[in-house]
């Protein structure tokens, strides 16, 4: 045993060191440390740590390239990757070293700040920076223009291959074969009918097919016309509904979808009320073949779009729901359900509500979520490897920072169930009644306090200056603030006391109330006890006044101290009947009087109450994020009212002002000089428009090669998030060219690209391996077989589900919890899915983040997995289920039940030595790990995890 957990620990470190090896060395490591890592660099450590400086870098460490940190300084290495808490360059921004602090004299980083470094750190210390401090961005311009990915696009001449080996079934083939021929390669042979049915399949529902399906298929594809057979296959497969919930979901890894916000400061709701909405968008988008570049346009700007189609129906007395009536009906046109599109801008992270941190998070998933140009890394400095300059990126911060979130999300005009509606309203009525009353009871506590502490503002109100009330940062204001900040006062009600005395002091009669006040207040202090002694109140003073300064005061402290007693005494909720001491209530109690603090500057008193009333307010609205009578919303945006003038923040510093940008797209993309956008909007649909452009050459090859990705597990371009200068080279850049020019002309139809693909022989050849093959193209990079694919986490767990007989294929509505029992059993792509607290389950099965836009999953195999299927209650708990389905248990016999599961979990009749080993497996001793387990439940959880399950030849 002891032996055992070694080598356990040995793998797990080893997988955890190939992998943090991997993510260090990786664009997604490096594009971290560009956004992240280096800003904080330049702003805070350069000015001490600069290698390129006249002047030695201070403790010999220099931070301004990769050799340098490697090298270290006096104190050695400054940072070992992998494990910050040893790297000294975290020990000193933590300050946890008195002796060792950076940046020094008390300029220590905040939390997060470090927070950043030591993720970094804990990935490898990513690091592109390589020998020499980098030369001009952008230095050379000749790479720039003639890198494959900026050059338009054109559809390329078919290769003609003479005396093919391998069946041309389309364009794609002759492509592929172009490449093979050189070295005397075929394709692979076709896969049989049962493999091929499984994979398509899995391909386009991410879930396997029924035996009955199968066993159709073989004989379809008996019968003559195989590709007929497999054209009408894929026409059914692409038609279901279970189509858009496939690749709906590929989708929303790009758009980092998530159900919450991430981090946040306080008692902040942390779930979005509506993420489903754009999910169910998105998955319908896909069932009905939008086209991409409409898919795209509405996602960027949908409410823009439907303000331009409403302009233009004709009828202006058409009320807003006959309007929109129209526009649904029309050929795609957008209509107010398309609003839910815009959860791709609106569904990141928070960052602490960080406004520029948000726009920055929606650069980034537009720039490389649609046209994989990276252009988040001109933040700070222009973009070191491709042509984007930090005033291009601050041209389309100026975008997103002229549109705002609406207060009020808009309705997307789906009624929920009656019954389920009203119990949403009176739930929300209540939480939000808890929400009012504690505000008001804080309130009325805050406003009695004031009341009780009418001798300090009486006192204030004559010590300072009412003429300063108004001053800016003078010194006599800085002194002002400080008297209100040492005695704890509010200076607004300090202001409304002095304008209240003021006012009373020119009535006609005097005041009775104040009659006293006004006579000593006035009195210099060096001779107050003197004149005091000469003040006469005028006649018809309140008489409660009067009795209360029979005695001269000594100073205006005993004034306001006479005053608070004699109008504490008098105070009360309700009106006196005494008519003089109801004039002593009203003085604090009236609507003018000063503690009665209207809104919205009583806000202010509120401070004590407002964690308190910040979890009242995420629990009203978590009735939203959470009740199924709540009636759909989008999380949309919308244009604000006046958009920005947006300029370049000075090495991505906000308060670093530096010259005014205007709002436009990236020249690079534009194949010519770029026109600015309007002036009176945010420019969001003509950003949308000059993505989907025809010229835009980036557009459609990304898309493109997504979808060639999610088909053969590796793309024709390796980096699909990125076709910069450091991408990878496209593998067949011709096919690439070809399949683009094919998309557009298809009319951006994603449904007819897939059955282009699919219908190739490329695409349907078998995944066995071929010796000279393997030892000359380990990577098949030039397409001599189809990759055997491995089921992701969504694929996984469905089909574990479906095999069980559980699997709810209900269709959207609210993210449901698939970790905490009794489990769910809707579609693994209706899971909730939490961006700050991602469960265990999906992270072990290479869930993609979505913290950020992801080109593509990790494909790990770590020991985590195989305990899981070993010992997950939800895995053994789906074997429970099969072997106790109904249509398992009508057999009698054994070899009947074994046939009834090959069929079920693997589309396949067993083979006699697998029922031979079947039979010795039931008829063996139970093991203590599975006593909880029958016979045949332990042959079900054996058949369930196995690798014929988990791959996808």
């Amino acid at each position: 045993m002891t032996q055992m957990l070694s080598i356990v620990r040995l793998a797990l470190l080893a997988s955890a060191f190939v992998l943090r090896a991997a993510a260090a060395d990786s664009a997604a490591g490096h594009d971290f440390f560009e956004n992240k890592i280096r800003p904080l660099l330049i702003e805070h450590c350069f000015k001490c740590h600069d290698g390129g400086s006249p002047d030695k870098p201070k403790g010999g460490l220099a931070l301004d390239t990769r050799a340098g940190w490697e090298k270290g300084g006096e104190h050695g290495s400054a940072i070992i990757p992998g494990q910050p808490d040893k790297s000294l360059l975290i020990r000193a921004l933590r300050y946890t070293d008195k002796d060792l602090q950076m940046p020094p004299k008390g300029k220590q980083l905040s939390a997060s700040q470090v927070a950043l470094f030591e993720e970094w750190v804990r990935m490898g210390a990513p690091d592109p920076r390589t020998g020499k401090p980098s030369g001009p961005p952008l230095s050379n311009p000749t790479v720039v223009k003639n890198h494959w990915a900026f050059q338009p696009v054109k559809e390329p001449s078919v290769p003609q291959i003479r005396n093919p080996k391998s069946e041309i079934r389309n364009p794609i083939d002759a492509f592929s074969l172009a490449k093979l021929a050189p070295k005397g390669w075929t394709l692979s042979p076709p896969a049989d009918p049962r493999t091929l049915i499984r994979r398509l399949t899995f391909d386009l529902h991410g879930l396997p097919p029924p035996i009955a399906e199968v066993e159709a298929f073989e004989r379809a594809c008996q019968m003559g016309n195989r590709q007929s057979a497999i054209g009408n296959l894929i026409d059914r497969l692409l038609a279901s509904p279970r189509y858009g919930e496939r690749w709906g979901r590929h989708w929303l890894d790009v758009a980092r979808y998530a159900d919450t916000k991430g981090y946040l400061a306080g008692d902040e709701q942390r779930r979005f009320a509506f993420s489903y909405t754009y999910r169910d968008w998105v998955i319908n988008a896909f069932n009905e073949d939008r086209p991409y570049d409409q898919f795209l346009t509405a996602q960027i700007a949908a409410d823009r779009l439907i303000e331009e189609a409403e302009s233009k129906v004709q009828s202006p007395k058409s009320k807003a729901n006959e309007a929109d009536s129209q526009l649904s009906s029309l050929n795609s046109q957008p209509s107010r359900s398309d609003l839910a599109a815009m959860g791709f801008l609106t569904l990141g992270r928070r960052f602490l509500n960080n406004a520029n941190d948000i726009i920055d998070d929606r650069i980034d998933v537009v720039t490389r979520g649609t046209m994989g140009l990276t252009v988040q890394c001109a933040r700070c400095h222009d973009h070191k490897y491709d042509p984007v300059s930090t005033a291009e990126y601050y041209s389309l911060h100026g975008v997103f920072a002229s549109s705002q979130e609406p207060a009020e999300k808009p309705l997307l005009g789906m009624k929920p169930d009656a019954t389920q509606h009203a119990a949403y309203l009176a739930e929300k009525q209540k939480r939000e009644g808890e929400v009012e009353k504690h505000r008001v009871e804080q309130l009325d506590k805050q406003i009695g306090m004031l009341r009780k502490r009418t001798p300090d503002y009486l006192l204030a109100a004559a010590e300072v200056d009412p003429k300063v009330a108004g001053a800016s940062a003078t010194a006599t204001r800085q002194n002002r603030d400080k008297y209100f900040q040492e005695r704890k006062l509010v200076p607004a009600v300090v202001r409304r006391w002095q304008d209240y005395l003021a006012k009373s002091a020119s009535e006609k009669p005097p005041d009775p109330v104040w009659s006293a006040w006004h006579g000593y207040a006035k009195l210099p202090d060096d001779k107050f006890g003197e004149e005091a002694a000469k003040v006469i109140l005028p006649p018809g003073s309140h008489p409660a006044v009067v009795a209360a300064f029979k005695t001269p005061p000594k100073s205006v402290k005993e004034v306001a101290e006479r005053y608070g007693k004699l109008l504490s005494d008098a105070d009360a909720a309700t009106p006196h009947s005494d008519k003089d001491k109801e004039a002593l209530r009203l003085a604090l109690r009236s609507a003018a009087a000063p503690p009665n603090l209207p809104a919205p500057e009583n806000d202010t008193l509120l401070e004590d109450a407002r964690p308190r009333l910040r979890q009242l307010k995420a629990k009203a609205d978590e009735v939203d994020a959470t009740h199924p009578g709540a009636p759909p919303r989008a999380m949309a945006l919308v244009d604000r009212d006046s958009p920005t003038r947006p300029y370049v923040f000075v090495r991505g510093n906000p308060g670093n002002r530096g010259p005014d940008v205007e709002r436009g797209f990236p020249q690079v993309a534009a194949l010519g000089k770029p026109e600015p956008f309007p002036t009176k909007s945010s420019g969001r649909l003509e950003l949308a428009r000059a993505i989907t452009n025809r010229d835009n050459p980036l557009t459609a090859r990304v898309l493109v090669n997504r979808v060639w990705t999610w088909h053969f597990g590796a793309g024709l371009v390796r980096t699909p998030s990125d076709f910069g200068l450091r991408a990878d080279p496209p593998t067949h850049p011709e096919l690439l060219d070809w399949l683009a020019t094919r998309f557009v002309a298809d009319g951006w139809s994603i449904k007819k690209l897939h059955k282009v693909i699919m219908l190739s022989a490329t695409y349907q050849q078998a995944s066995d391996d071929r010796a000279e093959c393997v030892k000359a193209d380990p990577a098949n990079m030039l397409l001599w077989k189809f990759n055997r694919q491995r089921l992701d986490f969504e694929q996984l767990r469905d089909s574990l589900l479906l095999a069980s007989g559980k699997l709810d294929l209900t269709p959207g509505g609210l993210p449901v919890d698939l970790t905490t029992q009794p489990f769910a059993t809707r579609r693994t792509a209706y899971g909730f899915i939490d961006r700050q607290n991602l469960p265990p389950m999906f992270r072990t099965f290479d869930f993609a983040s979505p913290d950020v836009s992801a080109s593509q999953r990790f494909q790990t195999t770590v020991p985590q997995q195989a305990l899981f299927l070993l010992n997950a209650p939800f895995v053994l708990q789906q074997a429970q289920a099969l072997a106790a389905r109904d249509d398992f248990k009508k057999f009698t016999t054994d070899d009947a039940r074994l046939r009834f599961l090959y069929e079920t979990i693997y589309q396949r009749r067993p083979a006699a030595a697998e029922v031979t080993m079947a039979r010795a497996f039931l008829a063996s001793p139970t093991q203590e790990s599975t006593k909880n387990l029958t016979a045949w439940e332990r042959l079900t959880h054996l058949l369930l995890i196995s690798n014929e399950a988990a791959f996808v030849d």
